[in-house]
């Protein structure tokens, strides 16, 4: 059993986000192994499904508009385009927040996966919209189950806060 943590902005909010600032720009770093590329996930739909969980806060959408742009700057997308999604994700997590609470692991592990299909398929409509063409469907697999691996991470992080605010429960 973990300890109760309090919900300090800077531990529940700004840690994560730097967190994924960095393993964004990792991850971008170009190294091959074997001739493949590493993945790239999206780092931020942890953080992002794990806010939505925790509580509802002013400041999340704010962290979630901020993972976001810095998505769109460092991968030279759509201004606006990851921001909007995460933005998206965000809202229907805190909709769907009281279905999600007390719920098994597994079962957060399903409502990660349905939320971060739904990111990347409006970011996959958007792109198409924006260029008039049609992305190639199978590097959106790739990243799409590279995301969802990521939960487990999520899933510490709600585990380390969601006790501390007895206000939200």
């Amino acid at each position: 059993m973990s300890a109760v943590r309090s919900l300090d902005p800077t531990r529940w909010l700004g840690v994560p986000l730097i967190q994924v600032v960095v393993a964004t720009i990792l991850f971008g770093i170009p190294i091959r192994l074997w001739g493949l590329q590493l993945p790239e996930p999206l780092f931020a739909m942890p953080a992002v499904f794990a806010w939505a969980v925790i509580r509802p806060s002013v400041l999340a959408p704010i962290g979630v508009l901020i993972m976001g742009l810095f998505m769109d700057l460092f991968w030279g997308g759509s201004m606006g385009l990851w921001a909007l999604c995460l933005l998206l994700a965000y809202g229907i997590l805190l909709g769907g927040r009281s279905m999600m609470a007390g719920q098994s692991r597994t079962m957060l592990w399903i409502w990660y996966g349905i939320v971060t299909a739904i990111a990347q398929l409006s970011g996959y409509l958007f792109i198409m919209l924006d260029n008039r063409a049609t992305p190639s469907l199978v590097p959106v697999g790739w990243q799409f189950l590279s995301t969802v691996v990521l939960f487990p991470f999520a899933y510490r992080l709600i585990d380390m806060f969601e006790d501390a605010d007895v206000r939200f429960r």
